[in-house]
């Protein structure tokens, strides 16, 4: 695949998708948003890809093992989305994601979200993981829950959900 990640962050693959850092190439055209790379998806970047690209610009250290990554169809090598992990506190690591129009419906959300929320809890010191999601997003909520998150509390605008660590699915294989 274009560009190259970090030697200290290797790649996660699921059965249909890889889960690779940023290029840091990548982070500035998607920033930028000028051109196309012909290895993305024609609706990638989305605005929340540009959001974290911009972070990842900003915070150059979240591009280790336990930050940003794309998301790579693997069937077809294209970048259709963006997952990762924001720094720890206290124990407790936070993920985002976010696939681009054109790959919604086919479970990529759950199962780059699945493997993301397992591999935080390898991270030193974790044990819990976790997610935000509006609740007018009822559709991100079904993608946490696919995923073996758990819906903890509530507030106006938001939900909270929070993979335990005894989860089966809160460890790799």
């Amino acid at each position: 695949m274009p560009g190259s990640a970090p030697a200290s962050c290797p790649d996660l693959t699921t059965d249909r998708l890889v889960l690779r850092s940023w290029p840091t190439a990548e982070v500035s055209a998607a920033v930028v948003g000028e051109g196309r790379l012909s290895h993305w998806a024609e609706d990638f970047p989305a605005e929340g890809d540009r959001v974290i690209a911009g972070f990842i610009a900003e915070h150059p250290d979240t591009l280790g093992p336990y930050g940003q990554r794309q998301i790579v169809e693997r069937a077809t090598g294209l970048i259709v989305g963006a997952v990762g992990l924001f720094p720890p506190a206290e124990g407790t690591i936070e993920f985002g994601y976010g696939i681009v129009p054109s790959r919604r419906g086919r479970g990529y959300a759950s199962e780059a979200a699945r493997a993301i929320a397992a591999f935080a809890l390898t991270a030193p010191g974790v044990h819990t993981v976790r997610a935000n999601v509006e609740l007018s997003n009822p559709a991100s909520a079904r993608v946490l829950e696919k995923a073996g998150l758990t819906r903890v509390s509530a507030d106006d605008g938001t939900a909270r959900y929070q993979l335990p660590p005894d989860h089966p699915s809160g460890r790799m294989s």
